[in-house]
């Protein structure tokens, strides 16, 4: 039996593309987003006693992984690339169904007059304009497992960077992003498979290109342009 599924809101980030975007959700918690419902979804009564809840559970589209077909197998990043495991083992957005899921913190309900409520959520791991099918509140008693174990990616959970970004350059970033940047730069955004110490990469983060280079353990900011 098949059926339809539909957009109930979308997400407005700092991340314009997918490079630079955590791994996973609630990674960088100083990340802040907001879910804009669409016109049929706007009514009030649909986000009733929803501020009792901490945090809530997206499932959304991997709107920019559409494709024909799919494989059984997939690479996962943080294996380098270089191993294949099930697509049901794995997150990775290229699956049968193009669907994801990501925990973010309800920081709380912004009221406008254009787009009616919106929630105002911490620590999320999407693109821009990614479709929001379905939200449901995180319950803590039943969703969290902490003896879970976490397979071949537990060994990189806790990996993170040293970032070395000089004031002069920092001060070029405005104020109100440069912890969740710098957050996202220690999460190692390179493919784990590029290694190339004399590499300048770029990463769009709202509207600004942060350049940097990686050398061991070390991220160092080398420049940060305002995109016009």
């Amino acid at each position: 039996m098949e059926f339809s599924v539909h957009p109930v809101a979308h997400i407005r980030t700092d991340f314009p593309d997918k490079f630079g975007i955590p791994r996973q959700s609630g990674r960088v918690s100083a990340l802040r987003a907001k879910i804009v419902f669409l016109p049929e979804y706007r009514d009030p009564d649909a986000l009733r006693e929803i501020e009792g809840f901490s945090h809530l559970w997206l499932l959304f589209d991997f709107s920019l992984a559409h494709r024909e077909g799919w494989s059984p197998t997939v690479r996962p990043p943080r294996l380098g690339g270089n191993r294949r495991v099930g697509v049901f083992a794995s997150r990775s957005p290229f699956r049968p169904n193009p669907i994801g899921l990501s925990s973010v913190e309800l920081l709380g309900i912004e009221h406008t007059e254009k787009d009616g409520d919106c929630l105002l959520v911490g620590g999320a791991d999407l693109v821009d304009g990614t479709p929001i099918l379905d939200i449901k509140p995180y319950l803590p008693s039943t969703d969290a497992h902490p003896d879970a174990r976490a397979g071949y990616a537990e060994k990189e959970d806790g990996h993170r960077l040293c970032v070395i970004c000089p004031d002069e350059v920092l001060s070029l970033l405005s104020e109100d992003l440069r912890e969740a940047a710098l957050g996202c730069l220690s999460e190692d955004p390179r493919p784990s498979y590029q290694n190339d110490e004399t590499r300048v990469y770029s990463m769009r983060f709202s509207e600004y290109d942060i350049h940097f280079t990686v050398s061991g353990e070390e991220l160092r900011v080398v420049g940060i342009n305002r995109i016009l």
